[in-house]
């Protein structure tokens, strides 16, 4: 830490159990060194200022002055940073501030997904179709048949994997895939499948 020459805090509280003590963290974001950790049945303004001036006491040993505190948005967490650590930098953690961020990009993604669903319905139909058939063309239609099902319930991870646009590119690799195979062999692309996956907008 020494090395380091500053500190950059960051608060986390870790709850196993609802109803159980919450185990607050404070470690230093530049060498991922735990500075102080407490169980604490609150999580009041006045629960944490004393964990914050512990570490603030520690760091004050040590001559490493705190650059920093990296939290939630909680409310009593801000209070507490401000009353225990004042004039110096609070922010909102990374993953936090992306997920308040992505909120109206999350809504129009999801919009987006409903719409690219509803364009690829009627696979069940194809599939009932192919029941009675055991040929090379229908076991494919059915492998593509499969691809669109996985690709619908194949979800991201907000806020950094947006589901309608991962959706999007496997409904476009579908699609390239049945132009491929219609091109080699040279007929048009008029598979059920394909009507529905190649209208991607």
């Amino acid at each position: 830490m020494k090395d380091q020459k500053q500190v950059i805090l960051a608060l986390n509280g870790l709850q196993p159990d609802v109803g159980h003590e919450v185990l607050w963290v404070l470690r230093n974001c530049c060498s991922g060194e735990v500075l102080v950790a407490r169980s604490l049945l609150g999580a009041t303004e006045n629960d944490l200022v004393p964990l914050l001036e512990a570490a603030a006491s520690l760091c004050r040993k040590l001559d490493i002055p705190i650059a920093g505190v990296i939290t939630d948005g909680q409310c009593s967490i801000r209070n507490a940073v401000a009353s225990a650590l004042p004039g110096i930098p609070h922010q909102l953690c990374h993953f936090h501030y992306l997920r308040e961020a992505a909120k109206p990009i999350a809504a129009a993604d999801l919009h987006a997904k409903n719409e690219l669903k509803k364009q690829v319905r009627g696979v069940r139909p194809i599939e009932r179709a192919l029941e009675e058939r055991a040929d090379d063309e229908a076991e494919a239609i059915r492998g593509y048949c499969l691809a669109v099902r996985s690709a619908l319930t194949d979800d991201g991870r907000l806020p950094l994997d947006a589901d309608g646009l991962k959706l999007k590119e496997r409904l476009q690799d579908i699609s390239d895939s049945i132009a491929r195979v219609a091109q080699k062999r040279g007929s048009p692309t008029n598979s059920a499948v394909s009507n529905n996956v190649c209208e991607l907008g």
